[in-house]
């Protein structure tokens, strides 16, 4: 019983689970709240999409400011 409680916490009202820890590069909002989030261009999150899966983290990490 305890199991399905915990389960429920991490779906939404609807049931579904919520995939925050994805970037879904096909979608116009997410690719512009990357780039924004980052400063760079939406081509360049769509490219660090392609190349690095739409995993937050690897996006995150692959779009990251270079040190001067």
């Amino acid at each position: 019983m305890a199991k399905a409680s915990k389960q429920a916490s991490k779906t939404t009202a609807r049931g579904r689970k919520q995939d925050r820890s994805r970037v879904a590069g096909g979608q116009d909002y997410e690719v512009r709240y990357e780039a924004k989030k980052k400063r760079r261009s939406k081509a360049a999150v769509k490219k660090a999409v392609k190349k690095v899966s739409n995993s937050r983290k690897r996006v995150d990490q692959a779009l990251g400011r270079k040190k001067k």
